[in-house]
């Protein structure tokens, strides 16, 4: 079932399936983005300036995580500073490299998200988990 919400961002006005949205990116701002399904276009939402349409997004993201469903895996990674919140059912590729290091990269978003175990490794351990539990992929550590 689509969950359909209206939101205004620079003075457009957007109708989004936020079920098809893969990605969120929470910054120390309290600002929101997350990019239009099928584009690289980011929506920006800053809850000082659009409290209501943040609300919208904040509401969302707390239901989509709660959801226990086939076609989601959502799971909160923190990189460069920024907390992403994630659907992996959506990535179409990880990379392993000798070091450990894990690059994937998001649907609709124009650069990857690299974790290491080292630097990262709560996150590393919830991506090494889905590959795991859901891919049947053990990667060498």
């Amino acid at each position: 079932m689509a969950y359909w919400v209206k939101i205004q961002d620079q003075r457009k006005e957007y109708v989004i399936n936020l079920d098809c949205v893969n990605t969120f990116c929470y910054e120390k701002n309290a600002r929101v983005t997350f990019w239009l399904p099928n584009s690289s276009i980011p929506i920006v939402i800053n809850p000082h300036s659009n409290w209501e349409d943040y609300q919208k997004i904040c509401d969302y993201v707390e239901y989509a995580q709660g959801l226990d469903i086939n076609h989601a895996y959502w799971v909160k990674i923190t990189y460069e500073r920024k907390e992403y919140i994630i659907n992996l059912n959506c990535i179409n590729s990880f990379c392993h490299e000798n070091n450990g290091r894990l690059t994937f990269w998001l649907p609709d978003i124009n650069f990857p998200i690299i974790i290491n175990p080292a630097s990262n490794p709560e996150s590393y351990q919830k991506v090494i988990h889905y590959l795991e539990k859901y891919t049947g992929v053990y990667l060498d550590n």
